[in-house]
């Protein structure tokens, strides 16, 4: 709230709004905001949200007003139709372009790392033994075996996470260039070899669909390594696409009872079998488990890392005498969605 106030911005926030993050009302009015119980978009030239609002809850705000936020423009498509034909643009932040100076802007790397390590930890909870080595007395408890499917932000962080617990971890990914980032974890790399060429490096880093040589391939060397492993954390997402199936319910079976996967692409379909959103499924004897939204289990750094994210954009387009953020080129066409009462953005329009 202090820094918004200082770039010179006058700032109105929803009544509960903090509340999951336990950041109360008397909060933000002791940082300088207005807080009220309805109408927040009232006479806004700016509205910043988590997810993307229903047009109705932006009646009031100003015509050409930006809607900042994870606005899902595959999934919710109608909502951009209705943004264009409202007369604002809409400005998703996960088209945020992968690039050195919008690293500190980028929402999806900043949620995705708290993803990753949430989804360890739950499966750690949900996993009837211990995660390390234990020599006791007693005898000794072998570590478990993490095995962690997609290295991107989310699958790096579970990686770390799992190894600082006292797994033996190890990990895949269709894009070669991570396995020297696997290896700098400490964790052991599973990669398919017998295919050659496959890259699978798509434009802004993101991972590309794989041709049907290499995911038989993929498949092949996963059965036969999933087999052993106590805790997998599958993390694959394709932008614009259903989350590719990872592992099947065949592959499941031979599994360890006992054992559990936290599929972290639930929402977008799911890279598991089976796996149902904020459900915890047993199948075979192996817990699955996935939230629709683990970032708000995490709620108060999840807040805090996606505000920060925010005014990291508008602070550095900022236009002290225009008293407004303006937007060059390079982001503002990758972010923008509306503009002019017309849906503008070129990944919508392909």
């Amino acid at each position: 709230m202090k820094k918004f106030i200082a770039l010179g911005a006058s700032v109105v926030v929803e009544s509960g709004a903090g509340a999951g993050a336990s950041i109360a009302d008397e909060d933000y009015r002791a940082m300088g905001a207005e807080v009220v119980a309805d109408g927040a978009a009232n006479g806004a030239n700016i509205v910043l949200g988590i997810q993307g609002p229903e047009t109705d809850l932006l009646a009031g705000a100003n015509p050409g007003a930006w809607v900042v936020a994870g606005l899902d423009p595959f999934g919710k498509r109608e909502r951009v139709d209705a943004y264009a034909a409202a007369g604002l643009e809409a400005m998703a932040m996960e088209f945020m372009p992968r690039i050195t100076r919008a690293q500190s802007m980028d929402i999806l790397s900043s949620q995705s790392n708290l993803a990753g390590y949430k989804a360890v930890i739950v499966a750690a909870d949900l996993y009837g033994r211990a995660f390390p080595m234990m020599m006791t007395a007693a005898g000794t408890v072998s570590a478990a075996k993490a095995f962690i499917m997609g290295v991107g932000v989310a699958g790096l962080q579970a990686i770390a996470t799992a190894r600082r617990l006292g797994a033996q971890v190890s990990a895949t990914d269709v894009r070669s260039a991570t396995k020297e980032q696997i290896q700098s974890l400490g964790a052991k790399p599973i990669f398919v070899e017998s295919v050659a060429g496959i890259e699978g490096e798509g434009a802004g880093g993101y991972a590309t669909e794989m041709s049907p040589e290499y995911q038989k391939a993929q498949a092949e060397l996963v059965s036969s390594h999933i087999a052993k492993q106590d805790i997998v954390i599958t993390t694959a997402l394709i932008p614009g696409r259903p989350a590719p199936r990872l592992i099947t319910d065949a592959q499941i079976a031979t599994m360890k009872p006992g054992s559990v996967i936290f599929d972290l692409a639930v929402a977008s379909g799911g890279n598991v079998e089976g796996s149902l959103p904020d459900e915890v499924v047993v199948k075979h004897g192996v817990k699955i488990v996935g939230y629709s939204n683990p970032t708000t289990h995490l709620a108060a750094d999840a807040s805090a890392l996606f505000s920060r994210n925010l005014y990291n954009f508008l602070s550095a387009f900022w236009d002290k005498e225009a008293g407004k953020p303006v937007l060059d080129e390079e982001i503002g066409n990758a972010i923008r969605l509306t503009q002019g009462g017309k849906v503008v953005n070129e990944r919508l329009l392909g």
